[in-house]
């Protein structure tokens, strides 16, 4: 491996998996306007033209075209690797499925971009909280919110930890890479489902494993992608993933997800920010159904 490629690796160690580390600016969430939107869309081709990418992720599970002929071999099903990371994005970062209401362009940054849950929530589960829920300067979460989990899971033999680099180890450095993504959607209901249960994780065959990641959410769609996150809205990710994306979304008590961002292995607190929907075809994969 060329050695450009290995400092690249060995520095992942220090970032999160969703490249999230450079979200430094300000706490100014004004709307980015279409022509910004469309500036990091034009640098981003620029930027990989021509330099060999593989196919790009987020994109929209609905549609099955992509053009991109840099081909990879599909990470093993997750059953059959190690848990290694689990964090998640406010707003989904995939389009299809039931998250298609657009949330906007965001700031530009990240932040207040994606897509949301597209069905009808009720006016108790909407009903506001009298506390802030997984605060960061970026703002915190309400019930109503859409967020979407992503389970990471690498072939290397690793402990579940924080960032991209809890998927390494010396021993391997490019292992392959799996998410295995869910949209929920945040309701003001003790009833809903318990994001603690949704995290739950422990040893199963030797392997690590997130043990309850739902199955009844659709059949997910498995495509070739990349690592997320806004510091790639105008670069390309160099890393290959496999991702599983499933189409439904279900409903999460909000107060345990706050739970959750107080203390857990993967030191999350807060939610990440998005990277813009990948649209351009030569940046894309080809899903087959």
């Amino acid at each position: 491996m060329k050695a450009n490629a290995l400092f690249l690796l060995a520095t992942a160690v220090a970032m999160p998996f969703d490249a999230t580390a450079k979200d430094t600016h300000s706490s100014d969430h004004a709307q980015a306007s279409d022509h910004v939107i469309a500036g990091q869309r034009d640098n981003l081709a620029k930027n990989t033209h021509g330099k060999g990418f593989g196919p790009q992720s987020p994109r929209d599970i609905d549609s099955a075209s992509g053009s991109n002929s840099v081909a990879f071999n599909a990470a093993p099903a997750y059953g059959d690797m190690n848990l290694c990371n689990i964090h998640f994005h406010k707003n989904a970062e995939h389009a299809g499925g039931e998250f298609t209401k657009y949330a906007g362009n965001g700031d530009g940054h990240g932040y207040l971009g994606g897509y949301q849950y597209s069905g009808h929530l009720t006016k108790a589960e909407l009903a506001p909280l009298q506390y802030e829920v997984c605060p960061s300067k970026h703002g915190s979460l309400n019930p109503g919110d859409t967020i979407e989990v992503h389970y990471v899971y690498s072939t290397a033999r690793i402990e579940p930890g924080p960032t991209l680099g809890s998927c390494l180890s010396d021993s391997i450095r490019n292992p392959q890479l799996r998410v295995e993504a869910q949209v929920y959607v945040l309701v003001n209901d003790g009833n809903a489902i318990d994001f603690s249960e949704l995290t739950k994780h422990g040893q199963k065959d030797g392997l690590h494993q997130a043990l309850n990641i739902p199955d009844d959410t659709g059949t997910p769609v498995q495509y070739a992608g990349s690592t997320t996150g806004p510091s790639y809205n105008e670069a390309g990710s160099p890393f290959q993933v496999t991702w599983s994306v499933r189409p439904k979304v279900a409903k999460v008590n909000i107060a345990t997800v706050g739970e959750w961002c107080k203390g857990n292995i993967f030191n999350e607190d807060h939610a990440h920010g998005v990277r813009n929907l990948v649209t351009n075809p030569a940046l894309l994969s080809t899903i087959t159904r």
